[in-house]
């Protein structure tokens, strides 16, 4: 049992993501058959420059549903059972868990929240309470287990705090990726899953920049606080301060 930390694996993305999207934006506007022009996209007869351009200016019009069609897929470990409960909250993607019913618990590592790592005493007060947790969780399932039950761990696992640690597949299309970080990169987000959407966000950027090179927190884009005074971090004006700027500028 140890103290364990966030990482990510991009595992894949849709082939030829940004002409996938190109064509699908195309598609809208164009009279003709983009089955046609595929072959000369992956050819380089439209520069992936171009494409990203057009994809850029459709997606600011606020047209956004093509990037639908390309996904990616994550490997994510070192993350807590409280992560995942948020995580899987967005409903629009795929997960597949470590289950605790078939994988043994008895050495969980654990995720330490830095508010806690910070405190000593509060330090040790936790991590005597992981201890405590994982000395019950083997005798328990070594009773179970001597009384002839085959199923030890499934019952077992009732002892598993949020802390214990998970791994999970993820898999999300871009639509689900931008109000994932939206959300998620929100300084008002929690910190956990905070970190772990920062991470997606980087390597989702990486992959294809037309798409993710502005994405983030909802601030980023609307150039104001949409959690109202009560909630916001400071970094952008309330969106009551930006209406009264825009009004005066009028007058």
């Amino acid at each position: 049992m140890a103290e364990t930390h966030l990482r990510v694996e991009l595992l894949s993305h849709t082939p030829e993501a940004l002409s996938v999207i190109y064509a699908a934006f195309r598609q809208c506007y164009h009279a003709g058959f983009v089955g046609d022009m595929w072959p000369g996209l992956l050819d380089g007869e439209i520069a992936p420059e171009k494409q990203a351009e057009f994809v850029e200016n459709v997606m600011a019009s606020g047209h956004v549903s093509p990037v639908e069609h390309v996904s990616f897929t994550f490997a994510v470990e070192g993350v807590s059972r409280a992560l995942t409960h948020q995580l899987v909250r967005h409903r629009i993607a795929s997960y597949s868990q470590q289950s605790q019913r078939y994988v043994d618990g008895s050495n969980f590592d654990y995720i330490l929240p830095p508010s806690i790592a910070a405190l000593p005493e509060a330090r040790e007060r936790f991590e005597r309470c992981i201890a405590e947790i994982g000395a019950s969780y083997r005798e328990i399932k070594a009773l179970l287990e001597q009384a002839g039950h085959d199923k030890a761990k499934e019952d077992a696992r009732f002892l598993l705090p949020q802390a214990a640690e998970t791994r999970i597949v993820l898999s999300m299309n871009c639509r689900s990726l931008l109000n994932f970080f939206e959300h998620r990169c929100c300084s008002r987000a929690q910190w956990e899953i905070r970190a772990l959407a920062g991470s997606m966000l980087k390597e989702c950027r990486r992959v294809l920049p037309a798409v993710f090179a502005t994405a983030g927190a909802r601030c980023k884009k609307l150039q104001y606080c949409p959690e109202g005074e009560r909630f916001t971090c400071g970094r952008y004006p309330l969106p009551n301060i930006v209406l009264k700027s825009k009004k005066d500028n009028i007058l």
